[in-house]
């Protein structure tokens, strides 16, 4: 899948239309919206470092790896196929050839004999505890600086919604730290409503330790592409 989009600086996406040039509209930054392949992974990685507020680094740092950094450890973990955490699983955007943001998503299942008591560490049981079982949970969605304030989260967002229609997913959902009001404001804006909310367990790794993380989610049709 690969589509294109023409972004201006009043964080407004516009469709791209067949046969217009750039030099028309010069003010616009043409912005393609493309399924992730492999060698987009280290990229992938660190927009999931600005996605997650440090939840994926303290996951990588878990994981037995003492001859690679937590980066080297996230490229790895997304270069899996067949699993949730994959780039098979992430929309990126792309300027100029370059990845500039992604958003990652996965239908979230129930597994069978998954024990919410058994084994969960206690700094990502809050998380655990506000899966949405039945809709496509947006794991991650990140801008890099420099691209932000442009629209391209709110385009990406809207992907993963024709995602989740494609998919027969009737809501999407998201966990967002209450204290990341910029974010909050931006999926209230797009309809997700708040289900419910967790207290955060504080940890060195995590940008914000104190406060709720809250798990929100908008029906799948809520919003459209414009």
């Amino acid at each position: 899948m690969k589509s294109t989009a023409s972004l201006g600086t009043a964080d407004k996406p516009f469709p791209a239309r067949r046969g217009q040039s750039r030099a028309t509209r010069p003010s616009h930054t043409l912005i393609t919206i493309r399924q992730a392949v492999p060698e987009d992974c280290a990229r992938i990685a660190r927009l999931f470092m600005i996605a997650s507020d440090g939840i994926a680094e303290y996951i990588w740092s878990r994981i037995e790896a003492p001859e690679l950094s937590l980066l080297e450890i996230g490229e790895r973990r997304y270069a899996r196929e067949g699993t949730a955490f994959s780039y098979q699983n992430c929309l990126v955007a792309e300027k100029d050839g370059a990845v500039i943001g992604m958003v990652h998503s996965f239908p979230m299942h129930k597994q069978e004999g998954d024990d919410p008591e058994e084994g969960v560490d206690p700094v990502l049981a809050p998380y655990t505890e506000l899966e949405d079982y039945g809709s496509l949970y947006i794991s991650g969605v990140a801008i890099f600086h420099e691209f932000r304030r442009l629209g391209i989260g709110t385009l990406l967002l809207k992907e993963a919604r024709r995602r989740g229609r494609a998919l027969g997913l009737e809501r999407l959902s998201l966990i967002c730290f209450e204290k990341n009001t910029k974010a909050l404001r931006l999926y209230q804006r797009l309809g997700f409503r708040e289900l419910r909310r967790r207290s955060v367990v504080p940890h060195p790794f995590l940008h914000y330790r104190e406060g709720a993380a809250i798990l929100l989610a908008c029906p799948s049709h809520a919003f459209d592409v414009v």
